[in-house]
């Protein structure tokens, strides 16, 4: 089945150009718009669609496509202002051998490929059809043997279609090529045939046609080609690796920044609700667009007045004499729907609604008139949108005062939280990129506003306030991309809002949502702090001072006190403060008052000059075992009696230092300030130690995430996908409500991935329960018994276990006594070996709604809730995730060697998390997986208990190209 979402609704996404385009499956009502679409085509179109310039072939090919349809036949359509623009096909079952074709479902029609391309599509399922194949409109300039990192076109030998395959087949409307149509409807069959296990498209190509040979190229998949006379066989894999996810990227980054650009650089500028009564919204917006020096054109909405704040005034959209770029709506709520539809018909490409209190028939028509017209929307119930750059100072908003100039870019939902972080940044000196208050985030996201801030060229800083995440895989893999480049920043808002699962699981019980989050920040790099305070603190640094190479901190003081206080913090914080070295020392003391001491701390003592301190802190800086200073400092009457003024010592030459230098003043009013210094630059000061040193911390992890290389999710051998997902439809198909799989199935499951089981055998009476442990007593003559019923999680608490059982006699009665004391329940048991000693652990999986398929692991065991030893990554993991999540827990030196054991088999237990976390993006089906305890040795590593549920979900591309 394709994505579920495109078969219940419409899915609007975005054209190369930035406008919208509707796709969704063809339905027989459109067979007229279908042939109208065919007979708006050019004659040279039609013969490079059809191999031949005849009407009827559009004909027959609407027909085909509005027929009923077939299992392994799937056609989209793509429609922008109420007419079709593409069509796209693919089919498993067509049979077309010979050169002339034959029908394709019955239309007799030759199966040819992309209008305006001449392609036609190859075989199928090894039928030998040839069928259509597909035009892109947005054609790049490219050798086509050779399309670089985001696709190969490679030369093949002849061969006959592979089992797997479908025929495919695309027409673009006259006039839209060049916008992707072509490309965005690929895009969209290959997510639907991957989820019906379809592996390759197909499509014969017309020498001539070089658009389809760079449409194919460039896809981003694995493409081969073979020359049969005039005529290009092209085969298109549809394995979904990372070299397709980063062209599909590339491709909706571009249209996503060429969409947004009505939004944040506008011409043109309405406010629709400007009044005459002072103090309201929309007047407060039309006041801060006219004072902040816009410089476009700006208009009011208003039927009743000629003008507004000196700015004219007409009585409708419709009306203005130019149609603007961007609309302001501060309408009453129930007036919204009807501007949004006015501003849609009117060729507006953006609207700002600031109107909160929307009911859902109203967001619903909001909405569609949003998607329906192609306009790009922020809020409902939001602040507005800025954009400081000097040639537009476009400031939308009805904050209290206009941003200040600067490099730091801001997407909040909460209009609270926008203002205090416009008033930070602007007090701070930071001042303020682009910023956009999203509100209830109806279509624009932080997703969207980290795309345009990477290629703004004038950002330098992500701050972000998120809610709630619309996709949060797809933002993770954008988040990773951009924060290479500038840190992003976050407040990890809704910490307290998670709970524990309504499963029972201890997998699910652990999986919070503030674990969840943290998870997703970690993995794509994002600095998450915990109060608009402290991202504010973290902010200040990151702006003025370079990364620190690592976390080593020298703390030097006019007042031992306030040193070791900054010490505590530091060591709190996860900083480390490293002996000074006999060098360090001594050079220290040689330019220190007498008295001072050059431990770390360093108490330069109250007597310390300006002069002095410059020198120890520019000693220090030099010193090859420190990577930043912290100076601590509190006001004495010395210095005010000498004149010396020692915050000079920091702000005097500090671009002759490469590693960052930190204030901590303890008379300081606001919580962190940045002190002009002699050369341009600045110096971050904190009133607390505890701000310095939480704010120093995110540096740290930020310099070590970036000198990580990114991972890699490796291939894994001896696994079978599709016989996974054939356990899950079977099972699906007995339980369509779901549930915990039985011993048997879930075997089955975790063996098509590899995953180390004990030896079990199940029994349903006592007497084949001792024909069991005797198979089993060949291991070491004990077993184990485990009572089984529908929905038992926690054996160990039910006391449904009895271990080290030996001889018949105690199989026997252990046996009886769990028979007796789950009457009712129990459906029979589970008996295993007795395992050998070792580390018990847990890896497990929850499939979260929002943020997709979760891995835990950590300490296993009775002891797995009480301890609550786990960490946590979103899956699909890589190289590096795997890693983090061994090392992360407490139990960690066990398993790496701790007091002289040796250390577990670390490649088989990276192995299983690697095939958990495959098994898991692989089938969205799969609720949740216990696996506990795992057994971890030198010698290997063993599941002894696993539990897995499903769900009747269906698959669902986080990475498919659509609006929200």
């Amino acid at each position: 089945m394709t994505d579920d979402l495109l078969e219940r609704h419409p899915v609007h996404a975005l054209l190369a150009d930035g406008t919208t385009a509707c796709i969704r499956p063809v339905l027989p009502g459109d067979h007229d718009r279908l042939r109208d679409f065919y007979e708006r085509m050019a004659l040279e179109n039609l013969r490079l669609r059809f191999f031949s310039a005849s009407r009827r072939s559009g004909a027959q090919a609407a027909d085909r496509a509005c027929a009923p349809s077939h299992p392994g036949y799937r056609a989209l359509l793509a429609e922008a202002g109420g007419r079709v623009i593409g069509l796209a096909e693919y089919d498993t079952g067509s049979q077309n051998t010979g050169a002339q074709g034959s029908s394709v479902r019955g239309t007799g029609s030759r199966a040819t490929a992309a209008q305006g391309t001449g392609t036609r599509a190859a075989a199928v399922q090894g039928t030998g059809s040839r069928a259509a194949a597909a035009k892109d409109a947005e054609a790049k300039d490219t050798e086509t043997r050779n399309a670089g990192p985001q696709g190969t076109v490679a030369e093949s030998a002849p061969g006959g279609a592979e089992e797997g395959a479908a025929e495919i087949s695309i027409a673009v409307a006259d006039g839209l090529h060049h916008r992707g149509v072509g490309t965005l409807l690929v895009e969209h069959l290959v997510s639907a045939a991957r989820s019906e296990g379809i592996t390759t498209f197909t499509a014969d190509a017309l020498g001539e046609n070089h658009e389809v040979l760079r449409l194919f190229a460039d896809l981003g998949l694995r493409t081969t080609r073979r020359f049969e006379g005039p005529e290009v066989r092209c085969t298109i894999h549809l394995d979904q690796d990372n070299a397709y996810l980063s062209a599909v990227e590339s491709r909706g980054r571009a249209a996503d920044v060429a969409s947004l650009l009505p939004l944040l650089r506008p011409s043109t500028v309405a406010v629709v609700g400007a009044g005459r009564t002072p103090g309201s919204v929309g007047r407060a917006v039309l006041h801060h667009l006219r004072t902040g020096g816009f410089t476009g054109r700006l208009f009011a909405v208003n039927p009743h007045v000629e003008s507004v704040l000196g700015v004219p005034s007409h009585p409708s959209v419709a009306a203005l004499p130019k149609t603007p770029d961007l609309v302001v709506v501060a309408v009453p709520a129930a007036a919204v729907p009807a501007v949004a539809e006015e501003c849609g018909k009117a060729g507006v490409r953006a609207l700002v609604v600031v109107t909160a209190g929307l009911d859902h028939a109203q967001a619903e028509a909001l909405l569609t008139s949003c998607r329906t017209h192609g306009m790009r929307l922020v809020g409902p119930n939001c602040l507005g949108v800025s954009n400081t750059a000097p040639d537009l100072s476009l400031d939308a908003t009805f904050a209290a005062g206009h941003p200040r100039p600067g490099t730091a870019g801001i997407a909040v939902q909460s209009g609270g939280v926008g203002i205090a972080l416009l008033d930070g940044l602007s007090r701070l000196g930071i001042g303020v990129s682009s910023f956009a208050s999203l509100g209830d985030k109806f279509d624009v996201s932080g997703n969207d506003m980290l795309q345009w801030w990477e290629s703004d060229g004038g950002t330098e800083l992500a701050l972000l306030h998120l809610e709630s995440f619309g996709n949060p895989r797809a933002f993770s893999r954008t988040a990773r991309r951009v924060t290479r480049r500038i840190p992003v920043l976050t407040v990890d808002a809704g910490r307290t809002d998670a709970g524990r699962r309504a499963a029972a699981s201890h997998t699910a019980a652990a999986a919070t949502r503030t674990m969840t989050r943290q998870a997703l920040f970690t993995q794509a790099g994002i600095t998450a702090t915990r109060s608009v305070g402290e991202l504010l603190e973290t902010a200040a640094l990151l702006h003025s001072q370079p990364l620190p190479e690592g976390a080593r901190v020298a703390v030097v003081t006019n007042a031992g006190g306030a040193g070791v206080l900054t010490a505590d913090a530091c060591a709190e914080a996860g900083l480390t403060l490293p002996a000074l070295t006999p060098v360090t020392v001594d050079d220290l003391l040689a330019v220190l008052p007498e008295g001072a001491t050059a431990g770390n701390p360093v108490d330069a003592t109250a007597a310390v000059s300006e002069e002095q301190l410059t020198a120890c802190v520019d000693r220090l800086v030099r010193c090859p075992g420190i990577d930043t200073v912290v100076v601590a400092l509190v006001p004495t009457a010395i210095a005010a009696a000498t004149g010396d003024d020692l915050v000079r010592a920091l702000t005097t030459a500090p671009g002759r230092r490469a590693r960052p230098v930190l204030a901590v003043r303890l008379d300081q009013d606001r919580s962190v300030e940045l002190l002009p210094a002699a050369d341009g630059t600045t110096v971050p000061s904190y009133a607390e130690p505890q701000s310095a040193a939480r704010s120093l911390a995110h540096a740290a992890r930020r310099a070590a995430w970036l000198a990580r290389p990114a991972g890699t999710v490796p291939g894994l051998e001896g696994i079978e996908p599709e016989r996974a997902r054939t356990v899950v439809e079977e099972y699906l198909a007995l339980h369509p409500e779901g549930g915990w799989l039985d011993p048997r199935t879930c075997a089955a499951l975790l063996a098509c991935y590899g995953i180390p089981q004990i030896p079990w055998a199940w029994a349903d009476s006592e007497d084949d329960a001792v024909l069991a442990a005797d198979r089993l007593r060949g291991f070491d003559g004990r077993v184990v018994m485990k009572a089984h019923w529908p929905g038992l999680l926690h054996k160990t608490q039910q006391h449904a276990v009895h271990l080290d059982l030996r001889g018949d006699a105690q199989i026997r009665a252990a046996f009886r006594d769990l028979e007796t004391r789950f009457a009712g329940l129990m459906t029979g048991v589970v008996l295993q070996p007795l395992a050998d000693r070792g580390t018990e652990l847990l890896a497990g999986v929850v499939q979260d709604e929002v943020f997709g398929p979760l891995v835990l692991f950590g300490l296993g065991g009775t002891a797995t809730d009480v301890l609550a030893d786990h960490a946590a990554r979103l899956a699909p993991l890589t190289d590096r995730d795997v890693h983090d999540l061994i090392t992360a827990p407490r139990c960690a030196p066990l398993l790496l060697g701790a007091d002289g054991h040796r250390a577990v088999d670390l490649e088989r237990l990276e192995q299983l998390l690697h095939r958990l976390s495959r098994m898991a993006a692989d089938l969205p089906q799969l609720a949740e997986a216990d696996l506990n305890p795992v057994l971890a040795t030198p010698g290997g590593i063993t599941v002894l208990d696993a539990r897995v549920r499903l769900l009747p979900r269906r698959p669902k591309d986080p990475y498919l190209r659509r609006l929200r």
